[in-house]
């Protein structure tokens, strides 16, 4: 059971930095949007391939208006998980001691 609850443990704290890096990626972007960059540069066509799959759709739900808010959307779901999946993974591993 120890090792399950550690990989438990691991696989929480794992999402949470994931989430939390991703959210960087998403500011990053957005503020990067503002001053119109190169976009042939390596820096930029990652980003945009890391966030369009996500940003995209939501865009698409959104109306249309002059400031895009699909990355603040993206930034308050990804609090949302990172409040609820690491705290729940953490529960399961200390229920499994």
């Amino acid at each position: 059971m120890f090792v399950a609850r550690e990989l438990l443990m691991t696989i929480a704290w794992l999402i949470d930095y994931l989430l939390w890096a991703y959210m960087w990626i998403i500011i990053i972007r957005a503020l990067i949007s503002w001053v119109n960059p190169d976009p042939w540069n390596p820096i930029v066509r990652f980003l945009y391939q890391v966030t369009e799959p996500v940003l995209r759709p939501i865009r698409r739900l959104l109306p249309n208006s002059a400031i895009d808010f699909s990355p603040l959307i993206v930034i308050l779901v990804i609090m949302v998980l990172q409040r609820f999946v690491p705290r729940v993974l953490v529960e399961a591993a200390y229920r499994l001691s």
